[in-house]
């Protein structure tokens, strides 16, 4: 967590850095020593915010894994199979040529 506060700290600055350049302004002038920490806490602060919507996301897809993998095994359940028999089943599946017909076999996967 603590490296992307300080990533996008660090930005915050370099975007300042950036700024004062294109205004051809000196970087160490006494009113403009303002403006870094500013940018850097406006940053630091965005990557704060980014950390938490990236473990709202992880929290979600882990939910999301949980809920697919109990359907999973509820519709293996149901069928009478297992989640290992049913990938066995389909384990060779891909390995022969299929074609569309039509192209003399040039569609051939």
């Amino acid at each position: 967590m603590m490296s992307k506060i300080l990533f996008w700290s660090g930005f915050g600055l370099a975007v300042r850095c950036w700024q004062l350049g294109i205004q051809m302004r000196p970087f160490l002038e006494k009113q403009a020593l303002l403006g870094f920490p500013v940018f850097m806490i406006a940053g630091g602060s965005f990557g704060y915010w980014l950390e938490g919507k990236e473990q709202e996301g992880n929290k979600i897809l882990a939910e999301r894994r949980h809920n697919l993998m109990e359907k999973r095994k509820r519709r293996a359940e149901r069928e009478g199979t297992t989640l290992e028999g049913r990938i066995a089943a389909t384990a060779g599946v891909h390995e022969t040529a299929v074609g569309t017909g039509g192209s003399g076999g040039a569609d051939q996967i």
